[in-house]
């Protein structure tokens, strides 16, 4: 089946949103528990010791062939084959990918563990977009553009009024913790996670189901080694106390559910890594604040979490939040730019030295040297095409080997799902 790129990138990232919402709620649920209540440290661990059993299980499913394709090829992403080896090229990625999840997941168990509140949890999460725009500028030689600085100013500003909980409260400290820790690890998991996907591995796309489960191994590895290591300097017994909660039949299952619905938010927020900026993408996945209400009421209805507020400023101040979520999502979407340029050098030039100036420009993504009509063919990601298209063309006319190009505006893109 195919689809226009632009359509798959934004139901991947959507649908992963809300079973994240989903996931969170469950979480907020299993960090309640006594277990893990007061010892985020345990229930991070746990829930990779547990995951790492159920996320290889799923991927030895998926790596299950029917007629010509594995099921993981049919159901989640063409480019899997089966569970395989780390490459070497790949090593320093999910090195860098696992320590930074391993870090966010400690974090992410403290708050969840306390605060109980999925829209919260979630809306103190999007303000790592300013976090990822920052980067982005710095790795990938993508300045943002105006555009895309109101939007995530807006989304951020939106995620901060509606971290407000459905009873009334704004935690301080768990803004402090998200800021300081969870956000900018996350910022650069994302960063290495979308590296990872736009490999080439053996001469195939890398797929989202090896990225996802390779990552639960090396979290488990770091955060196994961060405990160890704490435990060992405070006397304390995180380590053991974690251990002990997975002994538990009825934790186990709890955590090997969330694991298991975790995995597929996971593989689709991958896939749509590979289409698009992870500042974009994050942006997109801000929706599961909305999304994150109905679990949250779900919780209350339970009595996991206490009744909800009825003073109408502070519900009118979070609908605010997440009204400025949405605009900051629209104009997200509305505003992306995709164009190859056709380029024939003057004979006897040198296509190297082109190339290497022509991926000096910011806002050009491939290039490829081609046999035929042209001699390469770059391709283009702005946000604004007019601001875009004159600095670009500026900076090609500036490259004396370049006999003519011509331009041409992406008007759809379609991608094999």
């Amino acid at each position: 089946m195919n689809i226009p790129k632009k359509h798959l990138f934004y139901v991947l990232a959507i649908s992963s949103a809300f079973i994240a919402a989903a996931v969170t709620g469950l979480d907020s649920f299993v960090g309640g528990q006594s277990a893990f209540k007061y010892d985020p440290w345990a229930f991070a661990f746990a829930i990779f010791f547990v995951g790492a059993i159920v996320t290889l299980l799923i991927s030895l499913f998926f790596s299950v062939r029917l007629n010509s394709k594995s099921i993981g090829a049919k159901v989640l992403d063409p480019s899997f084959s089966r569970v395989r080896l780390i490459q070497k090229s790949e090593l320093k990625n999910h090195l860098v990918a696992g320590l930074m999840n391993a870090i966010n997941t400690v974090g992410y168990c403290a708050i969840v563990s306390t605060v109980q509140d999925p829209s919260v949890i979630l809306s103190f999460s999007q303000v790592v977009i300013l976090y990822l725009l920052l980067m982005e500028s710095i790795t990938e030689k993508d300045v943002p553009t105006l555009v895309e600085v109101q939007s995530s100013v807006t989304v951020a500003f939106g995620a901060i009024l509606a971290s407000i909980s459905l009873k009334g409260e704004f935690e301080i400290m768990s803004l402090a913790i998200v800021f300081v820790l969870i956000n900018p690890t996350w910022a650069i998991f994302s960063i290495y996670q979308r590296r990872l996907k736009l490999m080439r591995i053996r001469n195939k796309p890398n797929d989202a189901i090896n990225i996802r489960m390779w990552n639960v191994f090396f979290s488990l590895l770091f955060t196994s080694l961060i405990l160890l290591g704490f435990d060992l300097a405070t006397n304390g017994g995180h380590l053991l106390a974690g251990f002990h909660a997975v002994l538990s039949p009825y934790l186990f299952l709890l955590l090997a559910a969330t694991m298991s619905i975790t995995f597929f938010s996971y593989v689709l927020y991958i896939r749509s890594l590979g289409l698009g900026k992870a500042s974009i993408n994050n942006a997109i996945r801000a929706s599961t604040i909305i999304f994150a209400i109905p679990f949250s009421l779900l919780l209350i209805y339970f009595g996991v979490m206490g009744p909800p507020s009825t003073d109408p400023v502070m519900l009118i101040i979070k609908v605010i939040g997440m009204i400025l979520i949405i605009f900051g999502i629209i104009s997200f979407a509305f505003t992306v730019v995709k164009a190859y340029i056709f380029i024939t050098i003057k004979p006897g030039k040198n296509h190297k030295e082109v190339m290497d100036k022509l991926w000096d420009i910011k806002g050009i993504t491939h290039v490829t040297v081609t046999a035929g009509k042209y001699d390469i063919i770059v391709k283009v990601s702005t946000r604004t095409l007019l601001k875009g298209y004159e600095r670009i063309i500026k900076k090609i006319e500036e490259i004396p080997e370049i006999q003519k190009y011509r331009w041409a505006s992406v008007l759809r893109d379609w991608e094999n799902i």
